[in-house]
């Protein structure tokens, strides 16, 4: 470590991050940490990262002025390329007591995030914390709704015990303010737009799908999950194949995926991509289907904007706060004529269009870059 670095050097920040997802998970949460924490570390702070281990014998690591600490933990049941942590409070107020972060960062609301709130508050170390799933919407989709209040009860228990609590979208803002949240501020995710470009069109990987000039490449990237509603693209894409020649890709894994690969095998199932592969699958489609309503977010629709696909989402998080209807992007409604399956055929019916909205989602996406959001985060 670099003892002037978390000693202090003017405008140096010593930042405590606890998390229980971290890269490289593959998830929009564990990708938008690891944006925010190198870019803090590219900008001279020192971060400490608290995580559960991600293999047994993981071992703590430091490179330049970012330090891993694995904490012990468990796959979550059900969901195993994810763990949770275990309460570590006597540890983090032994360790902050020897090397006092400025602040903590404490970004999931598990057993290990939840202690690290308890240990900084009991340290008198500031704490904020960030929202960043919605936990109480995804029981239904698991049977268990009858478990949302409770869980919503917990969450904002937990989250007025810190100075901030930090949510991606204005809209989300304003929910957890109506649900009792107190002093919920906005911190907007950004986008790799170096990563994700259409310049990373591939036509082999579209003849590997069947695809040619007439092809319309339809693609679904995110865990195949109940909760992530992919059934609406599905009938969506079934509605309109008689109609139009079109091309299902999905990206990603899941507990549905077996299931949905022996109904559907004409669909291409490619698993979980990462990188310059991943970007490469979404720069050869066309379209991008985001049905899930249960995000706080979704980064998923960034990332196929800055792509250059026209993307089709519910005017929900990160769609409603960066589409405009059929100028950036196209959103749906609970209407039956303007249903997700609606505005898509329409979408599909106008193929100039779709090239058109592509274009205009990449050039907005210019302004989403992840240095402005390190900024954000630190004048907080």
């Amino acid at each position: 470590m670099d003892d002037k670095a978390h000693c202090g050097e003017p405008h140096t920040l010593s930042i405590g991050l606890v998390s229980e997802t971290y890269a490289p998970e593959v998830n929009g949460v564990a990708m938008t940490l690891g944006r925010l924490v190198n870019g803090l570390g590219n900008d001279g702070h020192y971060v400490e990262v608290y995580r559960p281990a991600q293999h047994r014998n993981e071992k703590a690591s430091i490179c330049d002025t970012i330090r891993h600490i694995p904490m012990r933990g468990m796959p979550i049941p059900g969901y195993r390329e994810m763990h949770f942590g275990f309460p570590a409070g006597r540890f983090f107020r032994s360790h902050w007591k020897q090397r006092r972060p400025d602040v903590v960062y404490v970004a999931t609301e598990g057993p290990l995030g939840a202690s690290a709130v308890k240990a900084a508050r009991q340290s008198g170390i500031p704490v904020i914390s960030g929202f960043h799933t919605n936990f109480h919407s995804y029981c239904s989709h698991y049977y268990l709704g009858w478990l949302a209040p409770a869980i919503i009860a917990y969450l904002r228990r937990l989250h007025n015990q810190t100075a901030m609590t930090l949510a991606p979208t204005n809209a989300l803002a304003r929910e957890l303010t109506d649900k009792g949240f107190n002093n919920v501020e906005v911190m907007q995710r950004g986008v790799d737009i170096e990563l994700f470009s259409p310049s990373r069109r591939d036509d082999r990987l579209r003849e590997k799908w069947g695809a040619g000039d007439g092809s319309i490449v339809c693609i679904h990237v995110g865990r195949i999950a109940p909760e992530k509603n992919i059934r609406t693209a599905i009938d969506t894409v079934l509605a309109l194949a008689p109609h139009h020649n079109i091309r299902f890709v999905l990206v990603g894994d899941g507990p549905m995926r077996q299931r949905l690969e022996r109904e559907h095998p004409d669909f291409f199932f490619c698993g979980t991509r990462h990188g310059e592969d991943l970007a490469r699958h979404y720069a050869s489609a066309d379209i991008a289907l985001f049905p899930s309503r249960t995000e706080t977010f979704g980064n998923v629709v960034t990332e196929a904007m800055a792509s250059g696909l026209a993307t089709v989402a519910f005017d929900e998080a990160a769609a409603h706060e960066h589409i405009t209807d059929f100028h950036n992007g196209v959103l749906a409604y609970d209407d039956p004529t303007q249903s997700f399956t609606a505005v898509t055929a329409r979408l599909c019916a106008q193929r100039e269009l779709i090239r058109t909205i592509g274009n205009n989602a990449r050039e907005y996406t210019l302004q989403l870059n992840w240095p402005t959001i390190v900024s954000r985060f630190k004048s907080l």
